[in-house]
């Protein structure tokens, strides 16, 4: 799932481990997301936009895949 999760982080002016500790993961979980490599639980989706003053939507982008 793509994110815009590094932008946001990115504009507020913190780096992964200040994000981390206010959302109460590690460092390597906000890398993750980043890159896309991990997608959150819904409770921490939640957090994240929370934290951003946002909606979900505004932060992670579904893409359903393509059967050809």
């Amino acid at each position: 799932m793509k994110n815009r999760l590094e932008e946001l982080r990115k504009q507020k002016g913190i780096n992964q481990e200040e994000l981390a500790a206010a959302l109460e993961v590690s460092r390597q979980t906000i890398g993750s997301l980043e890159n896309g490599r991990y997608n959150p639980s819904i409770i921490l989706a939640f957090k994240i936009a929370q934290y951003f003053e946002t909606d979900i939507e505004s932060v992670f982008i579904y893409e359903e895949e393509k059967n050809d």
